[in-house]
């Protein structure tokens, strides 16, 4: 890092995320309070404190919440009613999970409809797909770049960073050559340094879903 431009540019690139089931709204205060004074692209929190959050930080930062996480094994009418009640309490951008299970036995269509489903109750609002790299082959994952693009969601992204593993380097440049021009990519789960951060934006993500950049800026100021 050579200046505090380029840390802005990477805050300004972060979902500052709290996910953890324990997390209490006192937490996810602090995460808002944050996500202020830093000035992220948004604050990525569980569904049931998006209303409160709204609520706390009004127009001043984008709410970002996540549906059928992280499994992804819902059925797709529970994923939009999540959507639809997700926006109706004040969320402005939507992290769904793929169902992994459909795109192994290689069920694109029903991949495709259900990202299709959940965009249309989005409507103006940006949804970002996460489809679980660790979990998938480098086969799987060209393919759903393809659906994602297909779709007419905004983003791809890696990882719940609830499985075995998070954004790996490898995974933004295989997306950044196979995803279409409309869509953006988001790295998430297990970015650890501001280096890791800047690195996975110099390949292709323009979101970074992470919750330690924040608090190694934080560190940085004492």
């Amino acid at each position: 890092m050579e200046n505090k431009m380029d840390i802005q540019k990477i805050l300004s690139a972060c979902d500052h995320t709290l996910l953890l089931q324990p997390a209490t709204w006192e937490e996810i205060k602090g995460i808002c309070d944050d996500a202020g004074k830093y000035r992220t692209a948004s604050i990525c929190i569980p569904p049931c404190y998006v209303k409160r959050a709204k609520e706390y930080v009004g127009d001043e930062v984008k709410i970002c919440t996540v549906i059928g996480f992280p499994n992804g094994n819902m059925t797709t009418a529970s994923k939009v009613f999540e959507t639809e009640d997700a926006l109706l309490n004040g969320a402005d951008e939507i992290d769904m999970v793929i169902n992994i299970g459909m795109l192994k036995a290689k069920e694109y269509d029903y991949v495709l409809e259900e990202i299709k489903a959940v965009k249309a109750a989005c409507k103006e609002h940006i949804l970002k797909v996460i489809i679980e790299t660790c979990l998938l082959t480098d086969e799987e994952k060209i393919k759903m770049c393809e659906l994602v693009t297909e779709s007419g969601a905004d983003y791809i992204k890696t990882s719940t960073g609830f499985s075995t593993g998070g954004a790996t380097f490898d995974d933004v440049a295989l997306f950044a050559a196979h995803v279409g021009p409309k869509v953006k990519i988001k790295a998430a789960g297990g970015i650890s340094s501001l280096e890791d951060a800047e690195r996975f934006m110099e390949l292709g993500a323009s979101r970074l879903g992470t919750s330690r950049v924040v608090k190694i800026v934080k560190a940085m100021e004492k």
